[in-house]
This record gives structure tokens, C-alpha cells and sequence, in this order.
């Protein structure tokens, strides 16, 4: 079996064949409308009309044989095989015509018009390389059927003494197109089998394709899963340690008035273990979205000024409380880049400065790059603790803590190495060069690089806030609780209560309306109220209807939620209220309350 058997069907090459049918019509009209003016006035009139009229008559047969195939394209192969005879019939009598052509017309007019009967023999045998190579068979029978009666014919005219020599010359060109058909068609029948076997590699890269795009669907749903996961146990653990954290606090104050010194240590090291499983949840969840491809970067324009005093609203109580400036510069710069993912850098970038600064201040600030000032270099500097030049290049490495230095106070505890680790996964993600600085002893500064933007829709920036500490107790205050989970209800109660403050619990916005409706209520010094309350309402809710009852009073308000994904920042600057994330310890919420009641 020849390759061209082997590289496509019996019954896709009779289709070709079919289709090629259409060119030979066309080449053997040409060939008609050649030969015809040519020898009208040389031959016989008889001759020359009975071989018009049936070459023309077997033109038009073939044209009623290609129309048939074009109406049935798709008939089946048992019908094509019936026209397969009919095809080589027409075929071999169309190619007839040409050698009888060369019987008739031989010797009249002009060695020209010899000439041109041999040309347009010849035109039509080379015409059969392509078109009938694939087709071997026939293709030597076409050939000789044009050529063999040519030969013959030439070969015969003794009227010309070099009769021999012209018909030796004219089988030599009748065995250089049977070569020539013989070697296209080996080209084509390898063009064929390379076209099958690049289908076969396309159709198997296909599946392939399907396979892996399956596996990745896969993945990305079990990345999805995992993320959820993690989002929902992180909230609803954040709950009871909340709930444990606040008790605890309560216990420590009981202990300090009986002057049990045991039981107040014993509650810090309960403080701190809450505090770690906080961070725990937060920077896993953060390397989990990550890691798994959930963060996707939607860049847009950065209002700087807007961003910083998101910051100033989440960090200045911390700040405040700790004794240290916190300052902002650059604030009418523009930034172009994912607004979440740059203010989440800032935050934990702010974070860090403040846990290991003791003294001085923390600056944020937005500068143009010397020398490209298509860019913006966000930077974070501290005058805290430094870092050593030799733990530097570790500094963004996962679980890495910096070693050496002094001891660490309580609340200067050291983190659990994934905050750097997270900010510099999402600087590889904006793809914003992430840089580190420090001197140890002096401080430390972090840099990285965004492109500058333009001024996007104006949005009021929230109030800001500052103020003095509130002191050592909440004696006389009054304050609204609404939380929704029992136990975080009372332990909260329990602890302002432990404070010196006159506590209204309330469970729901329900009771929230019906507490508000008695008239002789006077309006609470502060608002604390859970997000996510039952029955698909929200902490913004319950501060609209409390704040709706005292027109005339400013209440200042701390939203509490148990969701680290965040989103809540721009309600907290068009509602007024501080955020504090679950589980909240007991001294992060007493600098809150503080920082809330010492600005009013």
C-alpha cells in the first residue's frame, strides 16, 4: 500500500478528484477556444466541426457530471464509488480529444501550429501531475491516452525526414511526466500522512487539554474550598477566643482587687495566647488567598489622602496608646494600582513599625522617584528596634523572626513571621519593587514602588480624629452594647462593668428599636456593636436607629466583626466608627474606648 493508501481514504480522493474538476473544465475550455480559430480556415470543414462539437459536447457532459457531485456533496461512498466510472470514462474521453486533435490537424498551416497541438498536449499531461497523481492508476493511463496517439502519429509522417527524432524527443517528454507524476505524488502522499499525523497529534493535544483544564478546574475549586475554609473556621473560632479573651480581662481586674498577683499573670499569658492565634488566623488566611491564586490585581487610581486616613483611623489608637507619633506625608499624591492590595502592604507594613517602636514615631510616606518620575515610592520608616544587616536578606521568608536584640515587652511580642512574608507577596503580585533599609537601634524603612496615577473620582475623606487617653477607669460612662453571641455579650459586659461603666446590653436590632423607644432613655457616651447581627442585619443598622433617637449628639461608635477579609473600612469613614477585628483583646479594646472618649 503507497503512502498517499495509507495518508487519506479510497473515498476522500475521489472526492478531491471530484472537486478538481472544475480546473480541468476550465483548462480544456481554454484548450477548445486555442485550437479552434487556429485551424478553422486550415482544415476540413467537416473534420473541424465534427471535432468541435464533440469536444464541446463532452465539455458540457463533464460540467453535468460536476454539477450532480456539487448538489450531492454529502452523498454517501456507495454513490461516489457508482460515479467513480463514470468520472474515469469522461476523464479519458475529454483527454482523447487532444491526440485527435493531432491526427486531424497534423501537417496543416505552419511548423507553428504544429507546435502549438503538441503544446497544448503537453499542457494538459502536466496538468494531470496535480491534479491525478493521487490517483497513479489513472494518471498513466490519462497520459498515455494523450500521448502514445501523438507519438504514434508523429513517428508515421514520412512527409518529414526528422519524424523519427521529434517522436523520440516526444517519448522522452511522455517519460519525464511519468516521473514527474510519480515524485509529486510521493511529496503529496507525504503531505498527506504529515497532515494526519499532525491531526492525530493536534486531536491528542486536545484531549490532553481537556484533561489538564479539568485538573486545573479542579484545583482552583479545591484552592476555593480551601480559602473558604479557612475564612469561616477563622471567623467562627475568632468568636469564643473573643468571648475568652474579654472573661479573662474580667478575672485579671477581680485579681488585681484581691491582690491575687498569680491570677493576673496567668491572665496575661492567656492575653497573649489569644493575641497569637489572632495573627495566626489573619496571616494564614492571607497566604492561603494567595498562594492559590484568589487575589486577582484590579488596578485603578490611588487617592493617597483617602488611604492614609483609612490608616489613621485603624492605627492611631494603637499608636496613641503606645506613645508614638503617627504621621503622614504625601498625602495629595496619586498612586495607580490595586488600591486593596497597596493599603493591605501599608497595613502591615504599619503594623510591624508599631510593634517594634518603643520610642519616637512611625512616618507613611508617598515621594516620587529620583530620576522617573512616572513612579511613586510608598515608605513605612520607624525609629524602632532595626534590624541587623545580616537577617535583612531573610526578612520576607515565611515563620523568619529576627533574632538577637534586646527583650521584648509584653505587648511587643514577637509575630509569627508571615506579615513580611504576605507584604512581599503582594508587592510580587503588583509587581512594585519591595526594598528594606534599617540601622539597629535607629530604625527602619520599608519601600516600594508604584506607578503614578491620575486624580480619580473625588470622595469625601473620613474626619480625622485625635485627642488625649481617658484615664484609668470608665466611672460614669455609659455605654450600648449589641452583640448578638451570648457569651461575647457578657464577657464584654462583665469586663466594662470591671472598668468602672454602666453597661445596656442588647442581642439584636430588635432590641436595639424597642430599647430606643422608652423616652426617658439619655444618650450612651459610646456605641459598641457587633457587625454581623441576626437575621441578615448589620452593626450599621443598629448605630443609624441609636444615633436617629439623639439627633443632636455626636456618638462616638467601635464596630467589632469576626471577618479578617476586610471591605469595611470606607463604611467605617461614612458611618463615623472605629473597627476592631475578633477575637479583641482586652488592652486593644481599652485604647480604643480611650482614644474614642478622650477626643469627644
Amino acid at each position: 500500500m503507497s503512502l498517499v493508501d495509507r495518508g487519506a481514504s479510497d473515498t476522500d480522493r475521489l472526492r478531491a478528484a471530484f472537486e478538481q474538476t472544475r480546473a480541468t473544465l476550465a483548462g480544456n475550455l481554454m484548450g477548445i477556444l486555442l485550437i479552434t480559430p487556429a485551424f478553422w480556415s486550415l482544415a476540413p470543414m467537416p473534420k473541424m466541426l465534427g471535432w468541435l462539437l464533440l469536444a464541446a459536447g463532452l465539455w458540457f457532459v463533464r460540467l453535468g457530471h460536476f454539477l450532480r457531485y456539487r448538489a450531492r456533496r454529502d452523498a454517501d461512498d456507495a454513490t461516489l464509488e457508482r460515479w467513480r466510472t463514470s468520472w474515469r470514462v469522461l476523464l479519458l474521453a475529454q483527454g482523447a480529444m487532444w491526440p485527435l486533435a493531432v491526427w486531424l490537424f497534423w501537417g496543416l498551416g505552419t511548423p507553428y501550429h504544429a507546435l502549438l497541438l503538441i503544446l497544448v498536449a503537453n499542457a494538459y499531461t502536466m496538468g494531470a501531475v496535480q491534479l491525478l497523481s493521487a490517483h497513479p492508476r489513472m494518471f498513466l493511463l490519462f497520459i498515455s491516452t494523450v500521448w502514445v496517439p501523438v507519438i504514434v502519429r508523429v513517428a508515421t509522417d514520412t512527409s518529414q525526414p526528422w519524424h523519427w527524432q521529434f517522436a523520440l524527443v516526444l517519448l522522452l517528454v511522455f517519460g519525464s511526466n511519468a516521473v514527474l507524476g510519480r515524485t509529486y505524488r510521493d511529496a503529496l502522499s507525504q503531505a498527506i500522512a504529515l497532515k494526519k499525523q499532525t491531526e492525530h497529534l493536534a486531536e491528542q493535544l486536545k484531549r490532553e487539554k481537556a484533561v489538564a483544564d479539568e485538573a486545573r478546574r479542579v484545583a482552583e475549586a479545591a484552592n476555593r474550598a480551601k480559602t473558604q475554609f479557612f475564612a469561616a473556621a477563622s471567623h467562627d473560632l475568632r468568636q469564643p477566643l473573643h468571648a475568652m479573651g474579654l472573661f479573662a480581662e474580667a478575672l485579671r481586674q477581680r485579681g488585681q482587687k484581691s491582690g491575687d498577683v498569680e491570677v493576673a499573670s496567668l491572665v496575661n499569658s492567656i492575653n497573649q495566647s489569644v493575641d497569637a492565634l489572632e495573627g495566626l488566623f489573619g496571616e494564614l488566611l492571607d497566604i492561603t488567598r494567595i498562594d492559590s491564586g484568589g487575589v486577582d490585581v484590579q488596578p485603578a487610581p490611588v487617592r493617597l489622602r483617602d488611604l492614609f486616613a483609612r490608616l489613621r483611623l485603624h492605627f492611631e489608637p494603637v499608636a496613641f496608646e503606645k506613645g508614638l507619633a503617627l504621621s503622614f506625608h504625601g498625602e495629595h499624591r496619586i498612586a495607580h494600582s490595586d488600591p486593596l492590595l497597596v493599603e493591605r502592604i501599608l497595613r502591615n507594613l504599619v503594623s510591624n513599625a508599631i510593634r517594634y517602636t518603643e520610642d519616637g514615631g512611625v512616618l507613611v510616606a508617598a515621594r516620587p522617584k529620583p530620576g522617573d518620575p512616572g513612579k511613586l515610592r510608598l515608605q513605612v520608616w520607624d525609629s524602632g528596634v532595626g534590624i541587623a544587616e545580616a537577617s535583612l536578606p531573610r526578612v520576607f521568608d515565611e515563620f523568619f523572626q529576627v533574632p538577637g536584640g534586646a527583650p521584648l515587652a509584653a505587648h511587643q511580642k514577637k509575630g509569627l513571621g508571615l506579615g513580611l512574608a504576605i507584604v512581599k507577596r503582594l508587592a510580587d503580585l503588583l509587581e512594585a519593587p519591595l526594598a528594606v533599609r534599617s540601622v539597629p537601634g535607629r530604625g527602619t524603612v520599608f519601600t516600594f514602588e508604584v506607578p503614578v496615577g491620575r486624580e480619580p473620582r473625588s470622595i469625601a475623606p473620613p474626619p480625622a480624629s485625635g485627642g488625649k487617653s481617658l484615664g484609668l477607669t470608665l466611672n460614669g460612662r455609659r455605654i450600648v452594647v449589641v452583640e448578638d453571641e451570648p457569651a461575647v455579650r457578657e464577657g464584654l459586659t462583665v469586663l466594662l462593668q470591671t472598668w468602672g461603666a454602666s453597661v445596656e446590653a442588647l442581642p439584636d436590632l430588635a432590641a436595639v428599636q424597642a430599647w430606643r423607644a422608652d423616652p426617658a432613655r439619655e444618650a450612651p457616651d459610646l456605641l459598641i456593636v457587633d457587625y454581623r447581627l441576626p437575621e441578615g442585619h448589620t452593626g450599621i443598622e443598629a448605630l443609624d436607629a441609636l444615633r436617629a433617637r439623639w439627633p443632636g449628639v455626636a456618638l462616638p461608635a467601635i464596630v467589632v466583626t469576626g471577618s479578617s477579609l476586610g471591605g469595611h473600612e470606607d463604611e467605617a469613614g461614612r458611618h463615623d466608627f472605629h473597627l476592631l477585628i475578633k477575637p479583641v483583646l482586652p488592652n486593644k479594646l481599652r485604647a480604643m474606648i480611650a482614644f474614642k472618649l478622650g477626643v469627644r
